[in-house]
């Protein structure tokens, strides 16, 4: 009896430090926007690539792992940035206007492929991927496909690196007796989820979220000085809402002249030297406020990391 107590006591000890290491490993959460993405399947009017962006920043939302900019405020930052066409965003602009933002991520795509093709058993009612269904008859028993293909690239914004670049491609399939007219639009509704496309747009879309979470380890999570106070207390954001919370201790890194290549004239980033640690002792929604263990000098826009 004693032999199991002590086993039990032990397996609850590793079982709670199990549990505070989850925490703690999981406690700060890092920060990515959703660019629209580029339309490349000729169906304008459709908004595929906006619609797609905005269906991918809802599942990243609900994924509860990330803190996902708003869309709106990302759109400001780019018309001001003078990006206001998908085509126009590059790796390296994106990766600009991420640091405006905040964020250690920026998410950026093509749609390739959209639409649908159908089969008979007499031969091809239809049969065009990515053509237009609008009020096509069809009498017979078929088969209806919907592909959705795109192309995913990840921007790391402090590098302007590209971390992860990936085609994604998904197809979902019904057969029976049809009769009836099509009604092929895109959309972000409920309702969309159960149409034949919405459902292999959703597949990719859960795949997108796939390669971001695995993505994500590959940056470090980084937060911005926004503040320094008379009292040499410092204010930092994110907050609360990023998983900031009093106690937490993070180290504060200066930077210091931006390299620019002379060949291309983009940014090659800056060095940066260690100006000192703070220790969160307040922390609200947005930012949080933090007094100096260590160091000075710090300044606005200095970056923030994990101890």
């Amino acid at each position: 009896m004693r032999r199991l107590l002590t086993a039990l006591f032990l397996a609850s000890l590793a079982l709670t430090s199990a549990a505070a290491a989850q925490e703690k490993a999981g406690g700060l959460k890092k920060r990515l926007a959703v660019v629209d993405f580029e339309d490349k399947t000729g169906h304008g009017g459709w908004h595929i690539g906006s619609g797609m962006a905005d269906m991918l920043t809802t599942a990243l939302v609900k994924s509860g792992k990330f803190m996902v900019i708003e869309r709106q405020q990302l759109a400001k930052i780019m018309q001001e940035q003078g990006l206001g066409q998908t085509g126009a965003v590059t790796p390296q602009s994106a990766a600009q206007v991420g640091k405006l933002l905040g964020v250690e991520l920026m998410v950026m795509g093509s749609v390739n492929e959209f639409g649908e093709k159908e089969s008979s058993v007499g031969g091809s009612v239809g049969g065009r991927l990515g053509g237009k269904f609008g009020g096509l008859n069809r009498v017979g028993v078929e088969t209806k496909t919907a592909r959705v293909g795109t192309d995913i690239r990840l921007v790391n914004t402090s590098t302007g690196e590209i971390i992860a670049a990936e085609g994604i491609a998904e197809e979902e399939s019904k057969k029976g007796l049809d009769v009836g007219t099509d009604d092929f639009s895109f959309s972000n509704s409920p309702g969309w989820d159960q149409t034949l496309a919405g459902k292999a747009t959703r597949k990719v879309v859960n795949k997108v979220v796939e390669l971001v979470t695995a993505s994500m380890s590959k940056v470090p999570w980084t937060g911005k000085v926004i503040q320094v106070n008379p009292d040499k207390t410092v204010m930092i954001k994110p907050g609360a809402q990023g998983g900031v919370k009093v106690g937490d201790v993070f180290t504060v890194y200066s930077a210091g002249e931006e390299v620019i290549d002379p060949e291309t004239g983009l940014s090659l980033g800056a060095e940066e030297t260690k100006a000192g640690s703070i220790e969160v002792i307040d922390a609200k929604d947005q930012f949080a406020k933090a007094k100096v263990v260590s160091g000075g000098g710090f300044k606005k826009l200095d970056s923030v990391r994990e101890k």
